[in-house]
């Protein structure tokens, strides 16, 4: 089976940047402080970094929950949800060819912002990670809902070009969207 395509370094150094970006304007939204921050608990990775039943065909991302352990300790009181968002390089750049109006590091800043703003609905039980299709529906129409309303008066040359690549997302679908 042939390799999927992977971001060079320059494309990395793009998508490291974006993910600073999106990191800060999350932690800004919702209000966090350092301490409160997620850093303990998610970790996100490029196609070079995951392994084989971490890569999907499709998404341009995913989120995987792992159980976490501090140290060398053996006792379950001590574990915590670890989630790892897995950039799929990929599906990335077959959309930016497909769509050259789309560049990569708005297109990269929208979709960490989207899997950040998941993430931090798990840890604040806002959303469970184990949720049924029609909730999981929901929660995507949200989250691109809060994803669109963080990034919006961001001066990030390209972003209205993945704003117009989502716009499916922020129009409600066959009456899923949740009014809670």
């Amino acid at each position: 089976m042939k390799k999927p395509a992977q971001f060079n370094s320059h494309q990395i150094n793009i998508v490291n940047e974006s993910t600073a970006m999106a990191e800060e304007l999350v932690s800004s939204y919702y209000k966090m402080s350092d301490s409160q921050w997620l850093r303990p608990v998610y970790d996100i990775k490029t196609l070079a970094d995951l392994s084989s039943d971490e890569i999907v065909q499709g998404p341009f991302a995913q989120i995987i929950r792992y159980e976490g352990k501090p140290g060398d300790t053996a006792l379950g009181s001590y574990s915590y949800d670890f989630y790892k968002i897995c950039i799929q390089d990929h599906s990335i750049l077959s959309a930016l060819n497909q769509f050259p109006d789309i560049k990569l590091f708005p297109f990269s800043l929208y979709i960490v912002t989207h899997e950040l703003i998941h993430i931090v609905r798990f840890k604040k039980f806002l959303q469970n990670f184990m949720a049924n299709p029609r909730e999981k529906m929901i929660e995507e129409i949200k989250v691109h809902d809060t994803t669109h309303e963080i990034l919006r008066n961001v001066p990030a040359e390209g972003l209205h070009s993945v704003f117009r690549f989502y716009r499916k997302w922020r129009k409600p679908v066959e009456n899923m969207r949740d009014t809670r």
